[in-house]
């Protein structure tokens, strides 16, 4: 950012960073007070109620890519890149009947990793393990980046030592409460976010008509306007698939399926996605109306904070570090817990302590959120690159996970070859169209490689699989 160009000063964004690190912090020990047992510390003990999985669940979808991707995608693709964020509810509604199935098929489950394994085999799971590590740390990645670029962009602290300090925070109180520090969190984290949208909705209803942004946009940007873009339109149906994508083969929302309580996984992710619909199109609003208040924008990815600070003065800078500083910590403090689990459950105690008890797993869990948070720091340090560059390259990858979870969990006749197939063919395909063509296209490409795989494979190779399997109730074949 330039010199003098921040809304913030820099005391007052080092003051808000130890306050709110400070109190999430306190938060997340008080919350981990109930994580005694393994299985409290990586599924809330199975008994998270409607509110608090609701809760949860949008907290973690709203992510920094919402607050801050959302506005460029409308200031790069105009009106379908603000819509084409909103695509990713779609993820929250359809994993909904997956959660209630997930809960029913494995009620002594952990992970997604786990699912797979049981499910399909070794190979395959050796393929889905590497995608979801792959993606966990991509999104891990753009998180930090993004918090870094946030405080640089609002309050001039340097990039490292903002990007540091929000990745430590979370850190730490993910290590003391595990997912029931992050579900207590979540559930503050999602108040303040969703009163921080409210407020930055009216301001721009007030300070913003809407017939000048559309003025100003057809005389000098009219491409932000024509519905028929073809790279945007294409990124409606990339980023839905995306977001399914994320979703279905995650394990921070299998995780938080294995920890609500029978019954409640379905309507929790139902309402979250009802309520996390309209936030994309207030942060992607912020986007369009950049040009018609003339802000000056030195990176896409920050138009939205910028935008937001502008609009509301510097009260209005205090609220966006606040929000995005929730919707930041909400997402980090999710995939650090879920890839620990992973880690824990599916890499060390198979391989490396079969015999462990749970007291033993409880601190390698803790090791692992450790060693997770300084890999994603020591990547974050030199900027790799605009946030919707780190983070599409995975979208073949999760994209092609899309199929072969829906068949899995459904179909007996699904086999492993397919499975197997549709996973590496699809990420191949798709990261070639990455290369190629663009991000837009990855993942809409991948996911239908992977579709095509398994429906053929299906139908010309049936197999039988035996659900007891995946609730521990027969032996693997």
């Amino acid at each position: 950012m330039p010199e003098g160009s921040q809304v913030l000063t820099a005391s007052a964004g080092y003051t808000l960073l130890g306050l709110f690190g400070v109190m999430w912090i306190a938060l997340g020990i008080y919350w981990g007070r109930r994580a005694k047992s393994l299985e409290g510390f990586m599924v809330a003990g199975r008994n998270v109620g409607l509110a608090l999985g609701t809760a949860t669940a949008v907290a973690t979808w709203i992510t920094s890519n919402t607050t801050m991707l959302a506005p460029q995608f409308a200031l790069q693709l105009g009106v379908w890149g603000m819509l084409a964020y909103c695509t990713a509810s779609f993820g929250l509604f359809l994993f909904a009947p997956l959660a209630k199935r997930i809960r029913q098929a494995m009620p002594h489950g952990y992970t997604s990793v786990e699912f797979i394994r049981l499910r399909y085999g070794r190979t395959a799971y050796i393929v889905f393990l590497i995608i979801s590590l792959f993606y966990g740390l991509t999104w891990m990645v753009s998180m930090g980046m993004a918090g870094g670029i946030l405080l640089e962009a609002l309050a001039g602290i340097p990039y490292t030592h903002g990007m540091s300090a929000i990745l430590l925070v979370c850190v730490v109180y993910t290590l003391f409460g595990g997912l029931f520090a992050v579900i207590g969190t979540d559930y503050i984290q999602s108040l303040i976010i969703l009163v921080g949208v409210v407020a930055v909705a009216i301001a721009i209803l007030t300070r913003a008509p809407l017939n000048e942004i559309h003025s100003n946009l057809q005389a000098n940007r009219p491409a932000l306007l024509n519905v028929f873009f073809p790279a945007a339109i294409m990124a409606v149906f990339n980023n839905l698939l995306f977001g399914i994508g994320e979703i279905f083969h995650s394990n921070v929302w299998w995780s938080r399926a294995f920890a609500m309580r029978e019954g409640v996984g379905m309507k929790a992710y139902l309402l979250a996605g009802v309520i996390w619909l309209p936030i994309p199109v207030v942060a992607g609003f912020l986007g369009l109306a950049a040009p018609t208040l003339g802000i000056n924008i030195t990176r896409p990815d920050v138009v939205g904070p910028l935008v937001a600070a502008n609009l509301l003065g510097y009260a209005g800078a205090v609220l966006v570090f606040i929000v995005v500083f929730s919707s930041l910590a909400s997402s980090i403090d999710s995939l650090l817990a879920a890839t620990s689990d992973v880690v824990t459950k599916e890499i060390v105690q198979p391989l490396f302590m079969p015999h462990a008890k749970d007291r033993q797993l409880r601190k390698v869990a803790g090791l692992v959120i450790a060693l997770v948070g300084l890999i994603t720091w020591g990547i974050c340090l030199p900027k790799v690159g605009t946030l919707a560059t780190v983070l599409f390259f995975a979208g073949p990858l999760v994209g092609s996970t899309i199929w072969p979870i829906i068949a899995g969990l459904f179909l007996q006749q699904t086999n492993r070859i397919g499975a197997i197939l549709a996973m590496v063919l699809g990420s191949g395909v798709g990261l070639i169209a990455y290369v190629e063509i663009g991000w837009y296209s990855a993942t809409l490409i991948g996911t239908a490689v992977s579709f095509l795989t398994v429906a053929g494979t299906t139908l010309l190779w049936p197999h039988t699989f035996d659900w007891r399997i995946l609730a521990g109730e027969a032996a693997e074949v």
